[in-house]
């Protein structure tokens, strides 16, 4: 393991700050010293662990554990912006900091503790790499505001997003209260962090840390499962009559894989694979020949047929119809985001910001230029929707159009779209908003001030008005 250097000024004199793993002979050592000067000890080992040791002129001046970050955390995930099911496939992406130890006395080395911190920032996702084979993208970490301020985590550029909720982990799967709520603090590791987190395609180093869901994972329970059946039941089948797996569980896998974020062919096909026999049997998949209770699942080769043959508005209708009846009323926010599956059908999908389930879909053939394109479904999509009063629609910059932001106002809703090279003038107005002292937008209260209660916070609708909220260039 190599180790990581970079110089840091005291209020002193210049030292060096070296970086470098705990290597096996020393980690009853590292652990000792945290068990006896650590107010929580030196805690258990468990999944990817790394141990930091931070030295200053060749002496050890600080320790840093870090680990597996927390299954589920309400603010962070909020934070973070990513679906229930992004978070279960790149939870190991984020690393939480478990203990933070200086060595130090205090006074002899001044600002040593977010010194150390920050060299240990800039090496972690390097060292983690090469111990683990994937690089993380954020870090997290808490303290307990009653003992601790977090000085040196403002220091070294960590967020404070929110607080927990007050509970400790006593089992497995038992969690008792501890009354002592801690502040959860956020820590980019990569630029465009949490865009990386939430988006189709991940960084090729960062794939290895990706967690395949368990078999049996569903987007829908076992009820929606039955209803969604019976709506693809009466679909008709563009294949030959002589087929062993029927149009309607067909369909329901399509539309089970759809909304679990699968967007490939093989995709749909691995997807199938990972279904239970007890849901294969509700399915009415057929049994395998020579058994009595198993039964198969269709291959890549039949979701290449349906999908090639199917007619896309109609599964889309069918499958926007039940997203309706499941949903009862919008959401507050919604995210509009298009993706191909292959080159033979778009899927356009109005989206949950908190959890990714879809509220409506439209299909589309390509991003631009075509009756079909993604604008075009876009704009069919809105305007379809029931009255959109409070909602938030948020967007990328191919749905930053006038067409799309008129039909959501004259719906009542407000959106917020992302602008680039597309809209020139309208990124040359915004830019000049930003350079201003002040911003022109309504602020967001921080929800960890001292006095302000601890709660999410949804963002606020921008001025109306011309001068800071202007429609989109045509």
């Amino acid at each position: 393991m190599k180790t990581q250097t970079c110089l840091v000024q005291s209020d002193r004199a210049r030292g060096s700050v070296v970086v470098r793993v705990a290597s096996g002979d020393e980690v009853r050592w590292f652990d000792g010293v945290l068990a006896d000067h650590h107010y929580l000890g030196a805690g258990r080992s468990v999944g990817d662990y790394l141990r930091q040791v931070v030295q200053v002129d060749g002496k050890p001046a600080a320790l840093l554990v870090w680990g597996p970050a927390c299954y589920a955390l309400k603010d962070r995930d909020l934070w973070i912006s990513w679906s229930a099911s992004q978070r279960l496939e790149r939870l190991k992406l984020i690393v939480q900091n478990r203990r933070f130890l200086v060595l130090a006395q205090r006074g002899e080395f001044p600002n040593l503790a977010s010194q150390a911190m920050g060299a240990a920032l800039r090496v972690l996702a390097e060292q983690w790499r090469q111990q683990f084979g994937y690089r993380p993208l954020l870090a997290e970490s808490f303290t307990d505001p009653e003992a601790y301020a977090g000085t040196c985590y403002k220091a070294s550029n960590w967020e404070a997003v929110g607080v927990s909720a007050g509970y400790s982990r006593h089992r497995a799967d038992f969690y008792v209260a501890n009354d002592r709520p801690k502040r959860l603090w956020m820590r980019p590791l990569v630029p465009e962090a949490r865009e990386l987190l939430r988006s189709a395609q991940l960084p090729e180093d960062c794939r290895n840390g990706l967690v395949a869901a368990p078999n049996g994972t569903l987007p829908v329970n076992a009820v929606q499962l039955g209803s969604l059946l019976d709506v693809f039941r009466k679909a008709p089948d563009p294949r030959d009559s002589h087929t062993r797996y029927r149009i309607g569980p067909v369909l329901t896998i399509i539309a089970m894989a759809l909304l679990a974020g699968r967007r490939e062919i093989a995709e749909i096909a691995r997807f199938a694979t990972t279904l239970s026999q007890a849901q294969r049997r509700r399915l009415v998949l057929p049994l395998k020949k020579g058994t009595r209770a198993f039964y198969e699942v269709p291959g890549y080769g039949v979701f290449y047929q349906v999908l090639t043959r199917m007619d896309p508005e109609a599964f889309a209708s069918r499958l926007n119809g039940w997203l309706q009846n499941q949903a009862g009323s919008l959401p507050q926010a919604l995210a509009l985001d298009g993706k191909m599956i292959r080159d033979h059908i778009g899927l356009l999908t109005l989206a949950q910001h908190e959890d990714g389930a879809p509220q409506a879909v439209a299909i589309y053939d390509q991003k631009e230029g075509t009756p079909r394109c993604e604008q075009s479904a876009a704009a069919k999509l809105l305007d379809e929707l029931p009255a959109l009063d409070g909602k938030m629609i948020t967007g990328d910059p191919l749905h930053c159009q006038r067409q799309h932001a008129r039909t959501i106002v004259e719906k009542g809703g407000d959106y917020l779209f992302q602008i680039k090279g597309n809209q020139p003038g309208l990124l040359k107005q915004a830019q000049g908003l930003d350079a201003l002292k002040d911003t022109p937008f309504l602020s967001i209260p921080n929800p960890v001030t001292e006095e302000s209660k601890p709660g999410a916070c949804m963002p606020l609708p921008s001025n109306p008005s011309s001068a800071t909220s202007p429609l989109p260039e045509p």
